[in-house]
């Protein structure tokens, strides 16, 4: 499945953004979804995740209770809402898709086999 991701930009502490995350070429019902960031001269770290289904999904603990991950499975995207954004979130966002027909929450970059492109996130103190 090819992904695109879209959405960042440059904002203020304490402000929002909403990522997307469109994917095309094939059916989107069976892949897990994963959002990732990497920030400068850091490793590539998760974010969030979601199932197939949405009816599971799983935060950083860096970012329980600011950001929102959820999908609209006839639109084929996935969306991640980040709230009360902190300077420490400014890192290029990812996303990434599994194919699985186990119900699990996919938590490590190696998991997933599809990546999109990356959007730059930029917050400001």
């Amino acid at each position: 499945v090819q992904l695109q991701a879209s959405g960042g930009g440059s904002v203020q502490a304490g402000g929002s953004l909403r990522l997307s995350c469109a994917a095309s070429g094939r059916t989107f019902n069976g892949y897990h979804m994963g959002w990732f960031r990497q920030g400068p001269g850091k490793e590539r770290e998760f974010v969030a995740a979601i199932t197939w289904s949405g009816g599971m999904t799983a935060y950083a603990d860096s970012v329980k209770g600011r950001f929102t991950i959820s999908r609209d499975n006839a639109k084929n995207t996935i969306y991640l809402q980040m709230n009360s954004l902190k300077p420490d979130d400014t890192a290029v966002y990812y996303c990434a898709a599994r194919f699985s027909g186990i119900v699990l929450i996919f938590t490590t970059p190696g998991s997933y086999g599809d990546w999109g492109q990356g959007t730059q996130v930029t917050v400001s103190s």
